[in-house]
């Protein structure tokens, strides 16, 4: 089975306080996303402006194309995969495409090992994080906060590699995680954490998987904040 990653980058730009929801800052805008088959295709996902340049945003048009080419690469079973894709960056491509339905088939069929790490964890880890301790080479190229307030400042080609890289990391991490068989991370102090992770499951498969163990716990992540968005856009319920 092939495989493609994909990821977007926003152009509004906040700063976000430490443990702050960036759900507060919602709706959000899409300056560029990318897609990137392993050993295959990459592809930048932006609009232009009347001179030719970068827009600001993604327009619905060509959001709307890149949910079709996603779509479409699953009806060939690539295997598409985002980390935090579900939670994220597939919701908000949905929604600058206005078309949530799709963006939740897609969403369903997709793979999100960050999900998946979640739901046997109970917290969320960082690409970066898991990058480092599964000794993938390729480093992020700049904060995901940094990335709006550098397309507003006209460095489109800065951007566009930043979300092309990360989409680089994502297919690195994966099929490293298939090789062995578990996930590791840096964790917040330094060591090395491991979790068994021996298939990747599809988004769907791991909604319907046990709830995680947070009873240790102060303020646990409810595990539904991942996939509200598709209960509201199809009306299915798990």
């Amino acid at each position: 089975m092939g495989l493609l990653s994909f990821d977007i980058e926003l152009s509004d730009i906040f700063e976000l306080g430490g443990h702050e929801d960036i759900e507060k800052y919602a709706p959000f805008h899409i300056s560029v996303a990318a897609t990137a088959v392993y050993d295959g295709e990459e592809r930048l996902w932006y609009s232009e402006d009347e001179g030719g340049r970068p827009a600001l945003n993604l327009t619905p048009q060509r959001a709307h194309e890149l949910l079709e080419y996603l779509d479409g690469m699953q009806q060939k079973e690539i295997m598409v995969c985002a980390w935090n894709g579900l939670g994220f960056d597939l919701k908000w491509i949905g929604h600058q495409a206005d078309d949530m339905a799709l963006a939740a088939r897609i969403a369903l069929k997709s793979y999100d090992p960050m999900f998946q790490f979640f739901n046997q964890s109970g917290f969320p880890v960082a690409l970066a994080r898991v990058a480092q301790s599964m000794g993938i080479p390729q480093e992020k190229l700049m904060g995901g906060a940094d990335a709006p307030k550098e397309w507003h400042a006209g460095n489109y080609q800065k951007v566009m590699d930043y979300c092309l890289g990360d989409c680089q990391m994502t297919n690195l991490i994966i099929l490293a995680i298939q090789k062995t068989g578990k996930v590791q991370w840096l964790t917040a102090r330094g060591k090395t954490g491991s979790k068994p992770m021996p298939r990747l499951k599809t988004v769907e498969e791991v909604i319907r998987d046990p709830e995680p163990d947070q009873s240790w716990m102060d303020s646990p992540m409810p595990k539904v904040k991942f996939y509200q968005w598709i209960q509201d856009a199809t009306g299915m319920k798990f």
